[in-house]
């Protein structure tokens, strides 16, 4: 019987490639802006997702720079994120070099963001500097598994000069999520599921319920929200495919940063560059990887009890399943009860069911601003 979880541990035969040339190091850059409003009431402008504990005792910017470690050092990551919070973000990555926290002056959007930094990349270390790009709010079950895939996407990257998307072969349906669909593999002998890298026939971004049950069908891998190239070439598709961010591009190679924030309009990496270019490679990820996204995400991405409870502090399930409490202020209790969601602040309770935490844009539009923005202490 096939597991429901498969593609998501490592795989028992991986195809080695070699490393990347040892005189080409691996780079990082981390995307690490937003406030998070799908956390409410744990997230606020205060206390922005990428400085919350989601997963583990480290807030997931922390998790995010030393899971690449010791093939990334902290040297060569470098870190994008907004004014408001990059001296809080500085403080618990204090390991990373302070020219190495880029802080946008104004919201920029991720594709911009790519560009800012791997220009940053290729005045540092040249054109063929290999950089690894990912989002901040992944958890991960494999570090060393997650390692290993990053060098081989490296590897690919550097030979065929192209974009390497790592995919997680889905498990459901998923509206949040991009989705890559696979194409013939590019080494007869190294299919996806052993380790090698294949073309793809497109690329789509937060589909349709509908659509995306059709490329699950269709044979389509979630984005993992990783890529990599060398600087060259995401500075290259970004000027051949990303409109909005392509006038921007001189100004920012001749160091004139206030000209290329000026020109820039502000869009993801995935609308802005992988919907539309026709350099993306695939390779797949078995490292028991999830998208901290919303509430509901972190009953798989934390540890659950027989029941499939997630808990955080103080927290007494009884006749309950399959429900979500991150316990910040007190003791919880829940009894008789399946699905839900609670969150508890000094001064502040949450509750809601998993479904309708998905999406709390209605709850916070509804909400008077004190409440929105809850001064709840320290992040946990």
């Amino acid at each position: 019987m096939t597991s429901p979880y498969a593609g998501t541990l490592p795989s028992e035969q991986a195809v080695s490639l070699g490393e990347p040339e040892t005189d080409v190091a691996l780079w990082a850059v981390i995307f690490a802006g937003g406030i998070g409003s799908r956390f409410w009431p744990l997230s606020t402008p205060e206390r922005p997702k990428p400085l919350l504990a989601l997963v583990s005792d480290r807030t997931l910017i922390e998790d995010a720079v030393g899971r690449l470690q010791p093939a990334i050092p902290p040297e060569r990551v470098l870190i994008l994120t907004s004014r408001d919070i990059a001296p809080a973000i500085r403080r618990v990555t204090a390991e990373v070099p302070e020219a190495n926290v880029l802080v946008e002056p104004r919201p920029l959007g991720t594709a911009a963001a790519l560009a800012w930094a791997s220009q940053e990349l290729v005045r540092r270390a040249g054109p063929s500097a290999l950089c690894v790009a990912v989002h901040a709010d992944l958890a991960v079950d494999f570090p060393e598994e997650y390692r290993r895939t990053l060098r081989r996407a490296a590897a690919y990257a550097a030979r065929e000069r192209a974009l390497v998307s790592v995919g997680i072969r889905p498990t459901r349906p998923e509206t949040g999520f991009g989705y890559v669909m696979a194409g013939a593999p590019l080494d007869a002998d190294a299919p996806l599921g052993k380790g090698g890298a294949a073309a793809t026939r497109g690329y789509i971004e937060k589909p349709s319920m509908q659509e995306a049950e059709a490329r699950i069908a269709d044979g389509a891998y979630w984005h993992g929200g990783i890529v990599v190239a060398p600087a060259g070439v995401f500075l290259q598709e970004l000027r051949r495919h990303c409109v909005e961010v392509r006038d921007a591009l001189d100004p920012l190679a001749a160091g004139n940063l206030p000209g290329f924030v000026g020109l820039v309009r502000a869009t993801s990496l995935e609308r802005g560059l992988l919907e539309r270019t026709d350099r993306l490679l695939l390779l797949q990820g078995d490292f028991g990887w999830d998208d901290v996204g919303t509430w509901a995400s972190l009953r798989r991405a934390r540890e659950l009890d027989d029941d499939g409870n997630g808990a955080f502090g103080d927290v007494l399930f009884v006749d309950a399943d399959c429900n979500v409490v991150h316990s910040g202020h007190g003791s919880v209790v829940l009894y008789g009860v399946s699905r839900m969601l609670v969150v508890t602040l000094n001064g502040l309770t949450f509750v809601t069911t998993l479904d309708r935490a998905s999406d709390l844009n209605t709850l916070l539009d509804a909400l008077p601003g004190s409440m929105r923005i809850h001064p709840a202490g320290p992040p946990r």
